[in-house]
């Protein structure tokens, strides 16, 4: 494998293992291992704790100017699951399980029972319309939040409000108490508001970043914008919280920019899903693609630790074609209009911030 791909860390220096840690400080017990002791120990003992999630921002998007409150508590990169896109990352947190055992392996992915592809961000059937399929049985139980209740501590999301009733929620909250919010001082207000009960975990979402690295790019003014704000959200909640609540910050995934020219087009190919930096084909790849091809028995250890998920075998591909570095893979079903993309193993897409807050 490239020096160029980044496989992710599990045993101590990944997403998993920061829910594992904060589930285990609230409760006494996570099934999947802490972080490694060197960072477990930058994280203070709570009897709250505010976990921030900034979409798309990865560890290296910290160098921008904007994003200086942020960088300034940064403890140590760590890496998200693969693949590295928002519906994988977020089942993580949701369930404090890797995709091997919550079943969620891709933005676009294959639902046997539907027996198509479908996109999970938005639960749609590409070129069809909305998929016929209860989400609320998508991960395994108890997931995070229901082991959470069980404990007697109190699992609460702070989200856009036009996310509240999604396929995608109702999959990722069941069993939490969802805060609708529909500004960025609103979603602080609500954050800081409900961190001062102690015996909470709130989970605090943002995304920003992603929507305007997708659009606009990591050069330009909109993205500046955008890391403003979530700058701004990370310093404000930090000031606001109460002594007994801590503020943990993290990502799904990082991002890189595209040109037209990096984009190859793949047409004929119904068996195609995933995403365009990691290609998975339910039959041989075509020999003049631009990336590296893994079988299945090769990829599946990528997907981490843990039990199979019951219909694991069901949703994967015969393997996955990872886009070369610069170059992606769009099939018709996915979006060919963005600037930014991710979901491959380049350290960009992998390595996303462990942030702490230090009042101030």
């Amino acid at each position: 494998m490239s020096d160029l791909v980044r496989l992710p860390r599990f045993e101590g220096s990944s997403l998993l293992n920061l829910v594992a840690t904060l589930e285990r400080r609230l409760t006494g017990s996570a099934p999947a291992l802490d972080l490694r002791a060197d960072l477990a120990e930058r994280l203070p003992e709570a009897a709250t704790y505010v976990l921030v999630l900034f979409d798309g921002l990865g560890a290296h998007q910290l160098d921008h100017p904007a994003a200086r409150e942020l960088a300034g508590d940064l403890i140590d990169p760590i890496d998200a699951m693969f693949p590295t896109t928002t519906t994988v990352n977020l089942s993580t947190v949701a369930t404090g399980l890797a995709p091997v055992s919550h079943g969620t392996i891709g933005h676009h992915m294959w639902i046997p029972e539907l027996s198509t592809v479908v996109n999970v961000l938005k639960w749609i059937i590409p070129g069809a319309g909305p998929a016929a399929y209860d989400t609320t049985t998508m991960l395994p139980s108890p997931n995070l939040w229901e082991r959470l209740r069980s404990a007697g501590i109190e699992p609460i999301t702070v989200q856009p409000g036009a996310f509240e009733s999604t396929p995608l929620s109702q999959a990722l909250y069941r069993g939490c108490r969802i805060e609708p919010v529909w500004t960025e001082r609103e979603l602080v207000t609500a954050t800081v508001d409900l961190a001062a009960q102690p015996g909470r975990l709130i989970f605090t979402y943002l995304p920003h970043v992603d929507v305007a690295a997708h659009l606009f790019g990591q050069n330009s003014e909109q993205y500046e914008a955008a890391l403003a704000t979530a700058s701004g959200a990370w310093r404000d909640i930090r000031r606001g919280l109460p002594a007994h609540a801590v503020a943990v910050g993290t990502a799904d995934h990082g991002h890189l920019d595209y040109s037209p020219a990096d984009k190859h087009l793949i047409r004929g190919r119904p068996d195609a899903f995933g995403d365009p930096r990691s290609l998975y084909l339910r039959d041989n790849p075509p020999d003049d693609l631009p990336g590296r091809w893994y079988p299945l028995a090769d990829m599946l250890s990528w997907l981490g630790p843990g039990p199979e998920h019951p219909h694991l075998r069901e949703r994967l591909p015969e393997g996955v074609m990872l886009a070369d570095r610069g170059d992606l893979l769009i099939p018709s079903t996915m979006d060919l209009r963005l600037t930014g993309y991710h979901g491959g193993l380049e350290p960009e897409e992998v390595q996303i911030p462990f942030l702490v807050a230090n009042p101030s």
